[in-house]
């Protein structure tokens, strides 16, 4: 990866939170029987669990709380530690007081939970080495539960098991008389629709995410594809591939919009005949790019078919251009950006250019998701590059994942964002952008953000729900709300921030 300037990574940083916690106590100072709490607890923990060696905190609520915590066995009831609690402050954005305690010192194997006078019990949570491993693997997976038109053995799927759904011809909705084959993608959503420009968008998140930390992805994680040599989050995304060239006008090389359940039809969405919307410029941008970044990453796996995505992309780029300018969509920054990369080509660099040009361009790539995928990209292309815009971009992207270190600092949540008005979409994409920084300079700091993200995720919130997996004590289900595996888009931007803690 083209890298300019250096980052001092030693010091103490601004996100660090600096606490003495009691020594490990190895002989048995009481015992607790343990009940699940019955309401939202006052003490908060990632319920999936924390890794042995890793920085581990939890939440307490109130303004007037004991001087330590304990750590129980969850089995036994011993207690096996002793921490400190911070000082409560009050948090204007909950109303309420709430404040930390540290146990990074305890790293014993286990199951636990954590009582405390006034407050009460936690949930239980684990201690164990690679704590994130099976939400990791399961949120991986979720993209073969999501495969259209393929039926899905029990082997594979478990309860998801499914015979093949939307293996007939589907309609164009403007040509009706007009058949098409648009099997295989992923589902989006719950009435089975299938789009590509979202489409597109996520198996580009998937590909960066591989790119950034390859060694967490692996091919054994339990699907038809596992043990072929190629790890199965690509063997995923070739998958859904596989189907937006389905989806390409072989005529204009534009790309249909989404293949759709018909409505007029009625049943269920699973056995609903299949529209087709017209073609789209922003699905064929988005083709374009992706396509050109899938190219570059399967090229040591399948030259021949990586080579078929390349030139898919190229005629989508210029069904777009032959429609748009490409200063009309940022999109087109990002395809530009994929394509030279693959090629080298002068024309897509002009694209840059003209981009690189423009005086709001870093107020771009601060806040337009194209633009900052786009200039990452062109961080990393081996083509000849303008060093000193490599320079810029390198020094806006530390800024903005300093901002993200200063917001996370500042929170007893130890996040930047609560999530409670977007869905966790600012947060998610927080853990996205310190998971590129974190993989061109290493900086330990940014990698306990980023877990303390997780642990955020997994039932250390004020709602005490763990938004990933479904087999804790609280969970999604439990709360009436939706998972983070449950949208395919956020699901791959969770994978992401995972992957830098799975390497």
């Amino acid at each position: 990866m083209t890298m300019v300037g250096s980052v001092a990574g030693c010091g103490a940083s601004s996100a660090e939170t600096t606490t003495d916690v009691a020594e490990h106590t190895k002989e048995v100072i009481s015992s607790v029987d343990y009940e699940v709490p019955q309401q939202i607890p006052g003490i908060l923990v990632d319920q999936v669990g924390y890794n042995c060696n890793s920085e581990k905190a939890i939440v307490l609520r109130g303004d007037d709380l004991p001087e330590t915590f304990g750590i129980y066995e969850l089995e036994s009831g011993k207690k096996v530690f002793s921490g400190e609690i911070l000082k409560p402050v009050y948090n204007e954005e909950l109303d309420e007081y709430d404040c930390q305690g540290y146990f990074t010192d305890f790293t014993k194997e286990g199951s636990y939970f954590i009582s405390t006078d006034v407050v009460g019990e936690s949930f239980s949570f684990t201690i164990k080495e690679d704590a994130f491993k099976e939400a990791f693997d399961e949120a991986c997976k979720k993209y073969y539960i999501n495969r259209c038109g393929i039926a899905l053995s029990e082997n594979y799927a478990g309860d998801n098991a499914h015979s093949a759904c939307h293996t007939q011809p589907a309609h164009l909705q403007e040509d009706p008389a007009t058949e098409i084959d648009v099997t295989g993608g992923w589902h989006m959503d719950e009435s089975a629709g299938r789009d590509t420009a979202l489409g597109c968008n996520i198996a580009e998140n998937l590909l960066l995410a591989y790119e950034m930390n390859p060694s967490a992805f692996t091919d054994e994680v339990g699907i038809p594809e596992s043990g072929n040599g190629i790890p199965d989050i690509l063997d995923e995304v070739k998958y859904e591939v596989d189907w937006l060239l389905k989806m390409q006008d072989p005529r204009t090389g534009g790309e249909y919009g989404a293949a759709l359940t018909d409505p007029v039809r009625g049943g269920e969405a699973i056995n609903t005949p299949v529209v087709v919307a017209p073609v789209s410029m922003e699905a064929t941008i988005s083709f374009a790019s992706a396509m050109a970044r899938f190219s570059y990453t399967f090229q040591q796996y399948d030259p021949e078919f990586a080579t078929q995505c390349l030139k898919a992309a190229d005629r989508a780029y210029s069904c777009f251009l032959n429609n748009q300018k490409a200063s009309d969509n940022t999109a087109a920054f990002k395809a530009a950006a994929q394509l030279y990369r693959a090629t080298g080509a002068a024309s897509y660099e002009e694209v840059l250019r003209s981009y690189f040009e423009r005086e709001d361009f870093f107020e771009l790539f601060d806040a337009d998701e194209n633009v900052f995928i786009g200039g990452v990209t062109y961080m990393s292309i081996n083509q000849s590059v303008d060093v000193d815009v490599c320079r810029k971009l390198m020094k806006a992207l530390m800024n903005r994942s300093e901002a993200i270190a200063s917001a996370a600092s500042k929170s007893t949540y130890l996040v930047t964002d609560l999530g409670r008005k977007d869905g966790f979409d600012r947060m998610l994409k927080d853990m996205r952008c310190l998971t590129i920084t974190d993989h061109i300079i290493y900086n330990y700091e940014y990698t306990t953000i980023i877990e303390n993200h997780a642990h955020f995720l997994m039932g250390r919130n004020p709602d005490a729900v763990n938004y990933v997996t479904s087999a804790t004590e609280r969970t999604y289900l439990d709360a009436g709300m939706a998972s983070i595996a449950g949208d395919p888009w956020r699901n791959s931007l969770f994978i992401f921030m995972l992957s830098v803690l799975e390497k």
